[in-house]
């Protein structure tokens, strides 16, 4: 195991106790929304922030109480920070030579990083002359230059335009999966997570809420801030048998479950009615609409009731139907779009 940790973190109006264990070259990532704790964590493996409790242990060897220019750690912040004053290779170079290496010996270190992150033509230019996806370039050849065993990301996807953050992705993956040492990145975005982690962290409130390989925790959120990021209407219930309580309204699903579960459904599985729909084996309630939005090419329909849900439908089903918010309106879901599991 590269990294162990338990980092605890207390303030007064917050705390963060988060166990955290990351093997040679996995790459994990930490979820949650703002205020969960996420970049405190970061900065803590990094010993930018002090940590009230706990340790931090690398390939066996603690650095908690090393400051954070003596660990053996790269981070790329999220807006690079690179040193505006010196060219692509000198920044790169600048670990080296802080570590004691010669300005030549430096220079050919950075130089190769360079050109392994495809960046050999760009090595005398400042950081201003340089694309956004360019500069992450620079700034994760920079941290790892100092031959790191522990690589921290902060949100190093965040200040691109979205044309090039899937270029950028892409390419940030494959460099992720050639580092030998360990990796963890804090990221709000949830297809960052899905592209370029073998594991998921979700943090709320400081703590673990739900952990899992990428798959894993979309198929079951386990909160509404998972169940959000990953695009689902989740609820908590009792099952009985096919049949879930949430609250007043009974769910019939196609599993058969018993106890404390969660149930969830996609948006898009939501079909809304002026009138009752008669003669369809589905689950029905009446609800009113909260919101209306765009919602990529569709429209979601923000619902209250006896649950609150999400519906996805067209902009012609939006016409036809002539929906308007504080309007009554009939929800149905078929049991074969429900998803049953264990709470």
């Amino acid at each position: 195991m590269t990294l162990d940790a338990h980092l605890v973190v207390t303030r007064p109006a917050f705390a963060l106790d988060l166990a955290l264990e990351v093997a040679a070259g996995e790459v994990v990532a930490l979820l949650g929304p703002n205020g969960a704790g996420k970049t405190t964590a970061l900065r803590a493996l990094a010993g930018l922030t002090a940590m009230t409790g706990g340790h931090v242990v690398l390939d066996g060897d603690p650095v908690h109480d090393l400051a954070a220019e003596q660990r053996p750690i790269g981070m790329v912040f999220q807006d690079y920070l690179l040193f505006p004053h010196l060219s692509a290779l000198d920044n790169v170079a600048f670990g080296p030579r802080c570590q004691g290496a010669s300005k030549s010996e430096a220079r050919r270190t950075a130089a190769a990083l360079l050109e392994h992150v495809g960046l050999s033509a760009h090595a005398a230019a400042k950081p201003r002359h340089l694309s956004g996806g360019q500069a992450q370039r620079v700034a994760l050849a920079r941290a790892l230059a100092v031959r790191p065993r522990l690589l921290l990301l902060d949100e190093p996807l965040a200040a691109l335009d979205a044309h090039t953050r899937l270029e950028v992705r892409s390419q940030l993956r494959r460099h992720l999966a050639d580092f030998d040492g360990a990796t963890v990145l804090v990221t709000h975005d949830p297809l960052d997570a899905m592209v370029l982690a073998d594991r998921l962290i979700v943090i709320e409130n400081g703590a673990v809420v739900q952990e899992g390989a990428p798959g894993e925790v979309s198929r079951r959120p386990r909160t509404d801030y998972v169940a959000r990021l990953v695009g689902l209407n989740l609820y908590r219930g009792t099952a009985d048998g096919p049949r879930v309580k949430v609250g007043d309204l009974v769910i019939t699903t196609s599993d058969r479950l018993e106890g404390a579960v969660f149930v969830a459904f996609p948006p898009a599985a939501v079909a809304l009615y002026r009138t009752r729909p008669d003669g369809s084996p589905r689950n029905v309630w009446q609800a009113r609409i909260d919101g209306i939005e765009r919602h990529g090419d569709n429209v979601r329909v923000h619902l209250d009731g006896p649950i609150t849900a999400f519906a996805d439908i067209t902009p012609a089903a939006l016409a036809d139907l002539d929906l308007t918010p504080g309007q009554q309106v009939w929800a149905s879901v078929k049991a074969t779009e429900t998803h049953t599991y264990p709470a």
